[in-house]
C-alpha cells in the first residue's frame, strides 16, 4: 500500500426529511447570504426547492436564486455564477440537485475568489480556496456530495474536463433517499452505473497488497449488484434506496481508492461521448467500462478473475483464469442490459463515423494516458471499436 494523506471533512446529514434542517447547517458552517443553485423546475414542481427556502428563511439566511443547470452542465452559467455571487457578496453556495448541480456549484465556488479564468482548473491548475458549498442531493450517482471532484463542459469545443481539490469538498450534504424516489428508472440505472464505475475505476490497479480497500469495493459492487433491481421494480423501496445513496457517496470520497494507483482511462473515454451527444454519463459508461475491461484484461488477468469470482460469483479457472475473466466481463455487461443500459453504439445513439473525431477530442495527441494500463490514441480508437459492435 503506497503512503496517501485522507482528508473528508463533511458532514453527512442522512435520512427521511433532512432538507428542512438545511438552513441550520448553512448557518453553522458560516453561510449569511447564499446562491441557491438548482437544475431543472423538478425541484420547484416536487416543493423541495420550497421546503430549502422555508429552512432558510427560518434561520434568516438570505439567498439568491440560479436555476437552468443541465446534464453534463455547462461553462456558460458557471460564468453567470460567478458574477452573481461578486455582485451579491455571495459567502455560501448551496447546491440542490443531483452531481451536475454540484459540479456547476464547486466551479463557481472555485471561480468567485480567483482573478483568472475558472477553466484553468479544468485545465491542470489546482485551486487554492474556494466558496464553502453546501448540498441537497436528490440522486444518487456521481458521488460529488462527497468528493473533491468536478466536470464541467466548456461549451467552444464541447470540451468535458475535471478538476480537483480539497476545497471543494461540500462542508455539508444532505442525503434524504425519499428525495430519489421519483426518478425514472432510467435514471436510476444511470446512477448505479455511474456508482460501480467508481467503483471499478479505483479496482483496477497496479498496486499490490491492498485487501481493505480490495474488499471495499468488492462490497459496493455486491450493494449494487442486489439493490439496483429492487428500486427499479419498486422505486418507493427506502431502504434499497438509502443504500444505493450511502454507496454513492461511499464510493467516491475516496475511501476506497487511498493508498493505491487508480485507473479512470473509462471515465475519460465516455466524456468525449457526453460531450458529444449530450448522453446521460451513467449509459456512456456502459458501453465504455466493459469494452476497456476486455481491451485491458490480459494486462492482469488474476485481478479480473478476482472480480469474477468475488463479486459476480463465478467459478475460478485455475488452468485457464483468462475464462474467468471473460465471465465476469460478460456478467457485467449483461447485468447492465438487465437493468436498461445500452450495451452499444446503437442503443446508446452514438454513431460509429465519429469515433475518429472522439479520438481527437480526447485530447492525448501522439502521448499516453496513466492508470493501469498507459492508452495511446489507437488504443482509445479500438476501444470505441469494440463498443460500436458490443452485444450479449
Amino acid at each position: 500500500m503506497k503512503n496517501f494523506n485522507f482528508y473528508s471533512p463533511t458532514e453527512f446529514v442522512f435520512g427521511k426529511e433532512r432538507e428542512n434542517e438545511c438552513g441550520q447547517y448553512v448557518r453553522k458552517h458560516g453561510g449569511s447570504k447564499i446562491l441557491l443553485h438548482f437544475g431543472s423546475n423538478s425541484a420547484k414542481k416536487s416543493g423541495l426547492l420550497d421546503r430549502v427556502k422555508q429552512s432558510l428563511e427560518k434561520e434568516g439566511i438570505a439567498y439568491v436564486e440560479l436555476g437552468g443547470v443541465q446534464p453534463n452542465p455547462h461553462d456558460s452559467l458557471v460564468y453567470k455564477g460567478i458574477e452573481i455571487c461578486r455582485k451579491e457578496k455571495i459567502d455560501f453556495i448551496l447546491a440542490v440537485g443531483g452531481g451536475s448541480v454540484i459540479d456547476s456549484a464547486k466551479a463557481i465556488a472555485m471561480g468567485v475568489p480567483y482573478d483568472g479564468n475558472f477553466w484553468d482548473f479544468y485545465s491542470g491548475k489546482k485551486p487554492a480556496t474556494a466558496l464553502p458549498i453546501g448540498t441537497v442531493l436528490t440522486i444518487a450517482a456521481a458521488g460529488s456530495e462527497g468528493s473533491g471532484d468536478s466536470v464541467i463542459t466548456k461549451e467552444d469545443g464541447m470540451l468535458k474536463r475535471g478538476a480537483s481539490g480539497d476545497c471543494i469538498r461540500p462542508k455539508f450534504s444532505i442525503l434524504n433517499p425519499q428525495l430519489t424516489c421519483t426518478l425514472p428508472a432510467y435514471q436510476t440505472a444511470c446512477g448505479a452505473t455511474d456508482i460501480m464505475a467508481h467503483t471499478f475505476e479505483r479496482y483496477f490497479t497496479n498496486t499490490q497488497e491492498v485487501e481493505i480497500t480490495d474488499r471495499l469495493c468488492e462490497a459496493i459492487l455486491l450493494t449494487m449488484i442486489k439493490e439496483t433491481p429492487r428500486v427499479i421494480q419498486d422505486p418507493n423501496n427506502y431502504e434499497a434506496r438509502a443504500n444505493i445513496m450511502w454507496a454513492g457517496m461511499v464510493c467516491h470520497n475516496n475511501i476506497t481508492g487511498v493508498g493505491r494507483e487508480q485507473d479512470w482511462n473509462s471515465h475519460g473515454i465516455e466524456h468525449e461521448l457526453s460531450a458529444l451527444y449530450d448522453c446521460a454519463h451513467g449509459a456512456g459508461l456502459a458501453v465504455i467500462m466493459p469494452a476497456w475491461m476486455e481491451y485491458v484484461m490480459q494486462h492482469d488477468v488474476m485481478r479480473f478473475a478476482q472480480v469474477a469470482t468475488r463479486v459476480w460469483g463465478c467459478q475460478m479457472n485455475f488452468q485457464h483464469p483468462e475464462v474467468t475473466a471473460k465471465e465476469g466481463i460478460i456478467a457485467f455487461r449483461r447485468f447492465l442490459s438487465s437493468i436498461g443500459m445500452p450495451i452499444n453504439f446503437k442503443e446508446l445513439g452514438a454513431k460509429g463515423e465519429d469515433i475518429p473525431l472522439l479520438v481527437k477530442s480526447f485530447g492525448i495527441g501522439e502521448g499516453e494516458t496513466g492508470g493501469f494500463v498507459h492508452l495511446k490514441k489507437k488504443d482509445i480508437e479500438n476501444i470505441y471499436t469494440i463498443v460500436l459492435n458490443a452485444s450479449l
